[in-house]
């Protein structure tokens, strides 16, 4: 019985470990593609390496699609029972805004990051539609203020 009831004790501790070295290993920026840029300051500028094809066929996938809904509306449900249903985490939004314009922009090498509900986006897109589309799906995602667009189209993201 003392063993459980100390076992019980450090429970807490235990988790709280956990959940630190959990966050810790967290980055507040997201990206699209593996091809993006690394950061939102490097805006236009990407690698060329040839894994465009698998990341354009993953991500233009109903499946893929689905999953990436699935995953937003599952962290909005965590934040809502967590506390306050508009006020969320940059590196929530920053990840939500990404799996939007994952699902939305495939063929986009994007890389968001987000301070203080600001979300910034820079990279490459294909075509003028898909870049006029960043800011209104970035805005869909609960707690943004504004999105900032910094990416720019080039032919070559196809």
């Amino acid at each position: 019985m003392i063993k459980m009831i100390k076992l019980s004790n450090t429970f807490p501790y235990l988790l709280s470990i956990v959940l630190l070295v959990t966050l810790s290993a967290c980055d507040t920026n997201s990206k699209t593609a593996s091809d993006a840029p690394s950061s939102t300051a490097n805006n236009g500028k990407v690698s060329t390496e040839k894994n465009e094809k698998a990341t354009k066929s993953d991500a233009e996938s109903d499946v893929r699609k689905k999953q990436l809904e699935a995953d937003i509306r599952a962290r909005e449900q965590r934040n809502n029972a967590g506390g306050d249903p508009n006020k969320r985490a940059d590196e929530d939004l920053s990840s939500e805004v990404r799996s939007k314009l994952e699902a939305n922009i495939p063929n986009g090498k994007l890389t968001v990051s987000a301070k203080n509900a600001d979300v910034m986006v820079s990279g490459v897109v294909a075509t003028q539609a898909q870049l006029d589309k960043i800011q209104a799906l970035g805005m869909e995602i609960k707690g943004v203020k504004r999105v900032i667009v910094k990416a720019t189209i080039s032919p070559l993201s196809n």
